[in-house]
């Protein structure tokens, strides 16, 4: 790491350091009373659970009373089934005080029950019970009528002499003023955070509610029975579940009861994971103390949002120098600006993830939870790898000073040019099509070269005939094959040619039989062999037909970024991809590596790898030398790329150990990082798929089931949103600045790219499962398909957009459609939908082939520029 990069990594890191002080910039609130009026009291832990019928023993209540009695005057329970039957006995050797609950559900025989041991229990200990509540929350949850809870709450009072009520909602109470006229007071759940009240409003909307009881029932005392925030679980509308949170909303109430008298319980005393099952995740986070009776958050000191938020920004800032030293390894030619985009790059995504490992340690772990967690690290960490191989692909591709590899050798007229061979396999071509391919190859500028044209396996002597007739009036450079049956595709044809290639040829040279070349491609390339470990000279696929019409010239604005910026980069570490178009050899490095790989459906790719394990080089000229044809339908495009990307998959299988360093060879560094990182994006387009249908059952559940299954996590809707934003935004910008598009080419590009995501997807995953899916020729001069061929061309792509809109629609129709997670996982269905409909929409223009490629404009000629 040079001065310039550890000058950068340092300010970053003093960066994010004034970035969290200010984040986490702590509040000055009330400080906490020495003693509270009470606490709601349900001492379970662990896997202990009342709905389960599982209670704590005696012991265990008795230490959490113990803990609660020099900082409360009493506690309230809600049921006296089991070991909490003992509690007003054992607070009574603490000093509590206790309000003592009965449950009511619809249950009737248990109703009874716990009615009769309440009585008991009250009997046995009415010294110490200073009220006694019947249900809660029994009527908001439709489990009795009005008429039956006064019926219960009747037969009690023959029996005790505590005040007596039943626990609601301050709706409730207002709802149902004849049940008022039956307690003895008001007993009121005042809980803002499920209506959705930011915490900074929370005391206030408390506060109203409790006077408007008050002026509603002037004859009855109002005890808040139940007043709290939780720490941790979903945001509701503006109300946000944190510890800060709940300390700046129980400090403030505090202050507020002890200056207006209110009689109050705070909810609750201890974090109650069993609740998990009943509320959701924010039902385990509501105690003042979590489920290993630690405080959560200070009393008296000022309150910060993360109380270690030190130790966590150390943390971030660890984890960035170790990225950006990765990341400066091979930056001698990035300038500064590139090294500071790096650098926030790098910050952010180690903060985020700092950020994310501390929010999910919050929870109390169950085995579910343990799975989600791993999945969504794995996940995570899948989609920080691909962020930061496209941004160093950004920076190298913005701000490099100079192409290192750059300028290419010139050759002088007195420098002994080699013979060259010029390979041209071609399977069921158009006739007129390889004539005028074989026409521009015999006006090459070129002393001494042959043409090998290799047809295989076409039927119809028609279609070959004209081709060999041809050959043979151009003279005895060229040379044509006609083989049928010939096996190993394309492969098997290159390898036929290099067989019968004349003894004299030191390099040879191939082109699709689409491809009209340029008089001096040749004299241009072939000097750049002269680099005794040259092995492969490349030039750019680039095409002519882009004006035909819209779709093509939305193909090819698609095909230039590749060859105007991913190429240049990776040609900076010599680790550029083999084309089988437009592309030279080192003869005897071919033989070398035993030539083309017949069992591999993209044989060039592969091919410049092999080279690249001898430890030969390779050098890309970003200048066109030729140009072909592009596929002339939607379908044909995409089975092109997924030819590409299935090929991928399998050289990546054949190649692992050797890409990763298992298998000792020549390769550097820089090219396993430039095979690995740039196969990175396909490889996630496979995960992505298969993280649409999960999103997509996982939509249905929530739609189906909505009582059991909740949103995900926001961040499993963050990340691939993140990931979204970043490529698309980093399309257009190296669009705009390094292949010179205009506005309008750099959407066709990203449309045509976009429509490309599930092919690349499915071939993906294909790839990981299969190795044998044949080779697929794109059609030449082929008709454009009608609309509703078109259409068809695109239902997979169009089904899933339709069960994404549905899936983004049904989750807003739950009754929690206002929470964000919810509003959040609905975004991101929409989002994830946008490749699907660009699928749809990028066929059905190829279907329109009157429409103008001019609506998208000519694309700047390819040539060799310097980055600025």
């Amino acid at each position: 790491m040079n001065r310039a990069s550890l000058l950068i990594t340092l300010l970053m890191g003093a960066l994010t350091v004034l970035l969290w002080g200010m984040v986490n910039r702590p509040d000055i609130e009330p400080p906490w009373p020495a003693k509270i009026e009470g606490f709601s009291f349900s001492p379970m832990r662990g896997e202990q659970s009342p709905v389960a019928h599982v209670y704590p023993d005696i012991s265990q209540i008795d230490e959490d009373l113990a803990l609660l009695a020099g900082d409360a005057f009493a506690v309230r329970t809600y049921t006296v089934e089991g070991t909490m039957a003992q509690v007003p006995r054992l607070a009574a050797a603490h000093g509590l005080n206790v309000t003592l609950g009965a449950w009511i559900s619809n249950l009737s025989e248990r109703n009874e029950a716990e009615i009769n041991d309440l009585i008991r229990i009250y009997l046995e200990n009415h010294r110490q019970v200073v009220r006694v509540i019947i249900g809660n929350e029994t009527i908001l949850r439709e489990e009795q009528t009005v008429d039956e809870m006064i019926a219960h709450i009747e037969r009690v009072r023959h029996s005790v002499w505590a005040p007596i009520s039943t626990a609601e909602p301050w709706h409730i109470w207002l709802k149902y003023p004849e049940l008022v006229k039956h307690v003895d007071f008001i007993a009121v759940h005042l809980l803002p955070y499920w209506e959705g009240v930011a915490v900074d409003d929370a005391v206030n909307y408390v506060l109203d509610r409790y006077h408007q009881l008050k002026q509603a029932y002037p004859d009855k005392q109002v005890v808040i029975s139940e007043v709290g925030w939780p720490s941790n679980g979903r945001t509701r509308q503006s109300a946000v579940a944190s510890r800060a949170n709940q300390a700046r909303f129980l400090r403030r109430f505090l202050a507020a009861a002890e200056r207006e008298n209110i009689t109050y319980y705070v909810m609750e005393a201890f974090d109650q994971p069993w609740k998990r099952a009943i509320e959701g995740d924010v039902g385990s986070h509501w105690g003042v103390f979590d489920a290993e009776r630690e405080p959560k958050f200070e009393f008296t000191t000022p309150v910060t949002p993360v109380p270690n938020g030190w130790s966590l920004a150390a943390i971030s800032i660890g984890l960035s120098i170790l990225v950006l030293a990765l990341m400066f390894r091979d930056s001698a030619g990035l300038s500064s600006s590139g090294r500071g985009f790096l650098a926030i790059v790098a910050y952010s995504i180690t903060t985020f993830v700092v950020w994310l490992l501390y929010d999910f340690t919050q929870q109390y772990m169950t085995v579910g939870m343990l799975v989600v967690g791993v999945a969504l690290f794995i996940a995570a960490l899948g989609v920080i790898v691909v962020l930061l191989a496209e941004a160093h692909e950004w920076a190298e591709a913005l701000w490099l000073k100079q192409l290192r590899r750059s300028p290419l050798p010139k050759a002088s007229p007195g420098d002994r040019l080699p013979m060259v061979s010029v390979h041209v396999p071609a399977y069921n071509e158009p006739p007129d099509m390889l004539i005028q391919t074989l026409d521009a190859l015999a006006q090459l500028d070129y002393p001494d070269f042959e043409v090998l044209v290799i047809d295989n396996n076409t039927k119809d002597p028609a279609v070959w005939q004209p081709v060999q007739a041809h050959c043979e009036s151009l003279g005895g450079r060229f040379r044509f094959f006609h083989v049928d049956p010939l096996s190993g595709f394309k492969a098997g044809a290159l390898n036929f040619a290099l067989r019968e290639t004349d003894p004299a040829a030191e390099v040879v040279a191939v082109i699709d039989s689409d491809y009209m070349v340029e008089p001096n491609w040749l004299r241009d390339m072939v000097p750049l062999f002269s680099e005794p470990r040259m092995a492969i000279v490349q030039a750019p696929q680039d095409y002519r037909d882009g004006d035909e019409s819209l779709f093509k010239a939305m193909c090819q604005a698609e095909y230039r970024g590749f060859f105007s910026i991913g190429m240049v980069t990776r040609n900076e570490r010599n680790a550029i991809i083999q084309h089988g178009t437009m592309t030279m050899v080192r003869r005897h490095v071919l033989e070398e590596v035993e030539g083309w790989a017949e069992w591999c459906i993209t044989e060039d790719a592969e091919l410049g790898l092999r080279i690249f394990e001898r430890g030969y080089c390779a050098t890309y000229v970003p200048h066109s030398y030729g140009k072909g044809l592009m596929p002339d339908t939607f379908l044909d495009f995409k089975k092109q790329r997924f030819r590409w990307a299935y090929g991928a998959v399998l050289i990546m299988r054949q190649h692992l150990a050797q890409l990763f360093g298992l298998e000792k060879t020549e390769l550097t560094r820089g090219q396993r990082y430039h095979f690995v990182a740039g196969w990175l994006p396909w490889l996630a387009d496979g995960f992505n798929l298969a993280f649409n249908l999960a999103a997509i059952a996982w939509s249905a559940a929530m739609v189906l089931a909505p009582d059991y299954v909740a949103p995900p996590h926001p961040i499993f809707a963050v990340l691939p949103l993140s990931l979204f934003v970043f490529k698309i935004s980093k399309m257009f910008f190296l669009y705009r600045v390094r292949v010179e598009a205009n506005l309008r080419q750099s959407i066709a590009a990203g449309l045509a790219g976009l429509a490309l995501s599930h092919v690349i997807a499915r071939a993906m995953l294909t790839g990981f499962v299969t190795r044998h899916i044949g080779f697929f020729r794109t059609p030449k001069h082929a008709e454009a398909h009608g609309l509703v061929r078109a259409l068809l061309d695109a239902r997979e792509e169009l089904l899933f957009l339709v069960a994404m809109l549905l899936a983004a629609y049904a989750v807003l129709q739950r009754e929690d459609a206002m929470m964000l997670d919810v509003r959040v996982w609905s975004i991101m269905l929409l989002m994830q939908s946008v490749p699907y409909a660009a699928a749809g929409l990028v066929s059905l223009i190829s279907a329109a082939p009157r429409l103008p490629g001019g609506m998208v404009g000519a694309m700047r000629r390819l040539t060799h520029q310097q980055p600025n």
